[in-house]
């Protein structure tokens, strides 16, 4: 599991979103979170940036995404991806990670078990949503369709 830094004495200028530049699920997401912020937040690979966040152990970087506050507070794994939803104006994924123990609990688990799972999840993300991050498409929802439609044929 990552651990939850809470902050580093090394302040960036703005919000940076330090994520791991070899993973093609990341590089997926992080695409598509910058169309959303628009600007407001600098995406950096760890492999950039990790030297400059030397109180940050860099195998915590490799076990989990990190949004990086002027202020030095750190967002970790998936509250990471929550404030990124923040800085898009839409606040509401951060908010239920704050105050809620059980969707807490939840998002830590599954962002856990998706970064140990890395290839798989990114191979389910293009079949879900397709190639491109930034018009993703709702295949899934065809999926469902097609599959409601065999369920009720073969009643």
């Amino acid at each position: 599991m990552f651990k939850k830094i809470k902050e580093t004495k090394n302040l960036p200028p703005e919000p940076y979103l330090i994520w791991d530049g070899n993973c093609g699920f990341c590089k997926y997401w992080k695409t598509n979170w910058q169309k959303k912020v628009k600007n407001k937040v600098v995406f950096k690979t760890y492999q950039e940036t990790a030297d400059f966040f030397n109180d940050i152990p860099l195998k915590e970087f490799k076990k989990s995404s990190k949004l990086i506050e002027p202020s030095g507070k750190i967002y970790n794994g998936p509250d990471s991806a929550y404030r990124i939803l923040y800085h898009a104006n839409k606040p509401y994924w951060h908010q239920l990670y704050q105050n809620s123990s059980t969707f807490r609990w939840l998002s830590d688990h599954a962002y856990n078990h998706i970064a140990k799972n890395r290839s798989f999840y990114y191979k389910l993300t293009i079949f879900c949503f397709g190639k491109n991050p930034l018009k993703l498409k709702p295949y899934f929802l065809l999926y469902i369709l097609l599959f409601a439609v065999l369920l009720f044929i073969s009643i």
